[in-house]
C-alpha cells in the first residue's frame, strides 16, 4: 500500500469487540489474569497498552522497520538508545543538534563515563577520521536541527559497517518524518522521533519513538523502556495516531508553503542566508532531493543586521507564533539561540544570535508571506 493509505491503516483495525473505527483509549494501568501468571497479553499498562501497541505497529510500518517502541517525549526515547552503550564507549555526533539532546549528552551520559565527539556529518571526510575503535554509536539528525544540513545517511552507514565493530547508526527522523524520509531503507539500524511535532502535527500531545530491525536490539529497548519506565499514557498515544493519518496531506501542504517562504527570503534585503534543504542555494541540496520526498516544513534564516533585528522580528509576526517546538499545522517563530538552542550556548556548537527558526504550518501562503514582510519592515 502507498504511504498515505498505510498512515490511516497501519496497525489499526477495527475494535473486535464494538467494531469502532478508531483505536479505543485503553484507559487502564492493570489487566485481568486468568491465573497466576496467565494474562491476555497485557499485564500492566507501563510495560504495554493496547492502544500503544497500535501506534507502535503503526511507526513500524511507516518506516519500514521490524519495530517500534514508543515513549513519553522524544528525549526518552534518546535517552533509551543511549543506554545500549556503556562506559567508555565513544559516540560520533553531529554538530548542528537539538539543544535538549546536546543537554542530555554532555550534561547526563558523560558523567557517567560515555565520550561524545560533535562534526558535521555533512562531510563524509570528518565522519571516517573520526571514528574510533571504541565508537559504539553514531548520531545523526538529518535535515538538521536548526540549520537544516543535510547527511547522506547511506555512505554513513557503508562507513560504519566498514570498522571491525560497526557502531549503530541512530537518525534523529523527527524534521523529515517517514513520509519523506526512510533512513532504515538506507542502511540506518534505528530512527527515532519526538511525535510530538509532525506525527502527532497538532501541539497537543508530547511523544516519542524508536523504530529498527534488528530483534535483538528490539529485546534489549523494550526491556529499557519497562525498566525505565518513561512511557507514553494511551491518551498522548491515540492523539499522535490520529495525528499520522492526516500527515501526508499536512506535510505537503507545509512543505509548498515553506518552499515560498524560503524564495520570499532569499530575495530580501534584510535577510543574509536562508537554510532550506530544497532550495537551490542549499549546499547539499542534490543529496536533499535525491533522499527526501520534498524538502519539508521547516526553515532558518540568519538577519543582517544580527541579533537585535532578529529579536525584534520574531517579536513583531502576528500569524507566526513565538513560541518552541515545531511540526503542528499553525506556523511558529523563534530565536534558536535564547530558547531551543541556549544549552549550547558558549559551546562548539553555539548557534548564531541572529538566527530565526520557521515552523511553518498550512495557513495560506499569502498569509504567511505578508506577515513576515511585515514583521521584516
Amino acid at each position: 500500500m502507498k504511504f498515505e493509505t498505510l498512515a490511516i491503516h497501519a496497525g489499526q483495525k477495527p475494535d473486535p469487540l464494538t467494531g469502532a473505527v478508531m483505536t479505543p483509549i485503553y484507559q487502564t494501568s492493570t489487566y485481568l489474569q486468568d491465573g497466576v501468571g496467565k494474562h491476555r497479553g497485557y499485564e500492566y499498562s507501563r510495560t504495554g497498552n493496547p492502544t500503544r501497541t497500535a501506534l507502535e505497529a503503526c511507526l513500524a510500518e511507516l518506516e519500514e522497520g521490524q519495530f517500534g517502541l514508543a515513549y513519553a517525549s522524544g528525549l526518552a526515547a534518546t535517552d533509551n538508545v543511549l543506554r545500549l552503550c556503556k562506559p567508555g564507549d565513544h559516540v560520533l555526533a553531529g554538530n548542528d543538534v537539538y539543544g535538549g539532546t546536546f543537554r542530555l549528552f554532555e550534561r547526563v551520559f558523560r558523567p557517567y563515563g560515555l565520550d561524545f565527539t560533535y562534526v558535521d556529518t555533512a562531510d563524509l571526510t570528518q565522519v571516517r577520521a573520526s571514528l574510533r575503535p571504541n565508537t559504539r554509536l553514531i548520531w545523526l539528525e538529518t535535515p538538521t536541527n536548526p540549520l537544516l544540513r543535510v547527511s547522506d545517511i547511506a555512505a554513513i552507514a557503508q562507513i560504519a559497517n566498514e570498522q571491525i565493530q560497526p557502531p549503530l547508526l541512530a537518525v534523529d527522523n523527527t524534521f523529515a518524518t517517514p513520509y519523506l524520509q526512510r533512513p532504515l531503507t538506507l542502511g540506518a539500524d534505528l530512527v527515532i522521533h519526538s511525535t510530538t511535532k509532525y506525527l502527532g502535527g497538532h501541539s497537543d500531545v508530547i511523544g516519542g519513538a524508536v523504530v529498527g530491525v534488528d530483534p535483538q536490539l528490539r529485546e534489549t529497548l523494550a526491556f529499557l523502556q519497562n525498566a525505565v519506565g518513561a512511557v507514553p499514557g494511551p491518551m498522548d498515544c491515540f492523539l499522535v495516531l490520529r495525528g499520522i493519518k492526516t500527515l501526508p496531506v499536512r506535510l505537503d501542504r507545509q512543505a509548498e508553503n515553506a518552499a515560498a517562504i524560503a524564495d520570499f527570503l532569499t530575495n530580501h534585503p534584510k535577510v543574509a542566508r536562508v537554510h532550506y534543504p530544497f532550495h537551490p542555494t542549499h549546499p547539499q541540496v542534490e543529496l536533499a532531493r535525491r533522499q527526501m520526498r520534498s524538502g519539508g516544513g521547516m526553515v532558518s534564516f540568519v538577519m543582517a543586521d544580527g541579533e537585535t533585528a532578529a529579536r525584534k522580528m520574531v517579536e513583531s509576526t502576528q500569524l507566526f507564533i513565538l513560541a518552541e517546538s515545531l511540526g503542528g499545522i499553525e506556523s511558529l517563530i523563534e530565536l534558536p539561540a535564547a530558547m531551543t538552542h541556549a544549552s549550547v550556548a558558549g559551546s562548539s556548537l553555539a548557534v548564531d544570535p541572529g538566527l530565526v527558526r520557521l515552523s511553518v504550518g498550512i495557513e495560506h501562503i499569502d498569509d504567511l508571506l505578508a506577515d513576515l514582510s511585515a514583521a521584516l519592515a
